[in-house]
């Protein structure tokens, strides 16, 4: 296991920590296994009731660190796929707690969760287009189903930052918490969740799951095809070159 992804019981709930503060917690390819590893062994596990998603320091999670791909071998499959599978497929309740910037994987992953909390400093952003891509973790779906199909587009489309009242008020957050107290208050209620039994807790969540499974499964096939024609794309490099410039991408001429 990596230090980049921290671990904790404390009864009964699993504490996971994004533990790169000095990258934002950005996701590199050994986070991306050990997220894998560590979901799929607390599905199994039946001393975690719940997991507690969360990130160290100022902020949540700034998504993909780029770097990453450079670290795969030719033809060698992105190890985010298996990961967010790991966390889609999660059968016990997920609760997030949120702060600082929350950007592309670290956004969409939110929607996975059962519950989210977010402090006030929450920055979320959904930079897909801005960067010639597609969205992943079958999130085109998940944030229409938790937002509506007009709030989720309107997202997507403009790639805007949102702000902590808005991801309440809009859904994507259960309630928004002083920084201070964000922590404490998403592990008081993680705690509350985990003293019941784990499979009533199982069969609720299949419950509420159920009739989404079907279209998050189309949806993370939809987007990895996209991406399969956007990654590499004039576009593409354009974003990221600009990205690495420290520039505005500039789309005029493609």
């Amino acid at each position: 296991m990596t230090d980049s992804l921290l671990q904790e019981m404390d009864d009964g709930v699993l504490v996971v920590t994004f533990n790169r503060p000095q990258k934002k917690n950005a996701i590199d390819t050994a986070m991306w296994l050990a997220i894998r590893d560590t979901f799929r062994s607390a599905a199994e596990d039946p001393a975690v009731r719940c997991v507690l998603l969360c990130g160290a320091g100022d902020n949540f999670c700034s998504g993909v660190d780029l770097a990453s791909f450079s670290e795969l071998g030719p033809g060698e499959d992105h190890p985010f796929e298996t990961a967010a599978r790991a966390v889609v497929e999660f059968d016990k309740p997920l609760v997030a707690a949120a702060q600082g910037v929350a950007i592309g994987g670290g956004a969409t992953v939110l929607f996975h969760a059962d519950i989210v909390y977010v402090a006030q400093s929450l920055r979320l952003r959904l930079p897909f287009a801005s960067l010639g891509l597609v969205p992943e973790w079958g999130s085109s779906y998940m944030l229409q189903a938790n937002i509506g199909a007009q709030r989720a587009a309107e997202l997507f489309y403009t790639a805007e930052w949102v702000d902590a009242d808005k991801a309440h008020e809009c859904g994507i957050a259960a309630d928004v918490l002083p920084d201070a107290d964000l922590f404490d208050h998403a592990m008081a209620k993680a705690r509350e969740i985990a003293r019941w039994p784990v499979n009533s807790l199982r069969e609720i969540k299949r419950s509420l799951r159920m009739h989404h499974l079907d279209a998050i499964d189309a949806a993370i096939k939809a987007e990895q095809a996209g991406m399969e024609r956007q990654a590499g794309s004039p576009e593409n490099i354009e974003a990221i070159t600009a990205f690495m410039e420290k520039r505005k991408p500039d789309f005029s001429k493609l």
